[in-house]
This record gives structure tokens, C-alpha cells and sequence, in this order.
């Protein structure tokens, strides 16, 4: 489902907040409306210190949103090794790494013309 820039704005603060409740770590933001033929408008990355605290943050994200916003993610993957966890909520990615499976991946690397702070939502 397409969402309106504030629905897609909510949508992000509760994937952050459930990733900041179980103490995910370095969470980052990649803004692609700018990018033609994006497969969605924004990346979300965030970190956990091994697979139990990726399926933790996994599940927080998940009960969050479906709590407050009543959606749930249209595609998951990587759930049963919980080294690279991805959430597809069509206009929002989640990405859940191990650090190590992050470090190697460097993802942001990809689309670092398109990084941006958190602090960018509150402004538009």
C-alpha cells in the first residue's frame, strides 16, 4: 500500500522507536526519492550484536508498527539465520545486520549520495 508522506513519516518513527527499544544499533536513514526506478522511497539500517539481538530487534519493529499503525511488513526475509534481517514495508526497507554481516556489506557505501540524518524527517 502507497502511503502519503506523513503515513510513510509515522512509519519510520515507529520502525526507529522499536529498533532504539531493544538498544539496536547505529541506526541510519537513506532517503531515495531522488533516485529514478527506486524499489522504495527509504532505506532504514540499523546494527545488533549478534543473531538473538537481530531477531529482537526484528520483532520489536514489527510488534511497534503493528501496534500503532496496523501494518504489517509485505515481505521478510533472512529471519532464521538472523544475520542480514530485511522488512519490506513498500515505501520502507528495514535492514537488520549483525555488525559484522554490515561491515562487510557496506550497503550505506551504495547510496551514500543519498544518507541522510534522522533529523531530516522532522523538517519537511
Amino acid at each position: 500500500m502507497a502511503h502519503s508522506f506523513i503515513g510513510t513519516k509515522n512509519l519510520i518513527e515507529n520502525i526507529v522507536i522499536g529498533i532504539s527499544d531493544v538498544k539496536g544499533q547505529n541506526i541510519e536513514m537513506i532517503d531515495l526519492r531522488k533516485v529514478e526506478n527506486r524499489i522504495c522511497d527509504f532505506y532504514i539500517i540499523c546494527s545488533g550484536s549478534s543473531n538473538t539481538h537481530v531477531s529482537a530487534i526484528l520483532e520489536s519493529v514489527k510488534k511497534k508498527v503493528s501496534k500503532f499503525l496496523k501494518e504489517k511488513p509485505s515481505h521478510t526475509e533472512g529471519e532464521q539465520n538472523a544475520e542480514w534481517i530485511l522488512l519490506d514495508y513498500i515505501n520502507v526497507v528495514v535492514h537488520i545486520f549483525q555488525n559484522h554481516v554490515r561491515d562487510f556489506y557496506r550497503i550505506e557505501e551504495l547510496w551514500g549520495d543519498c544518507r541522510t540524518n534522522m533529523n531530516t524527517l522532522k523538517n519537511n
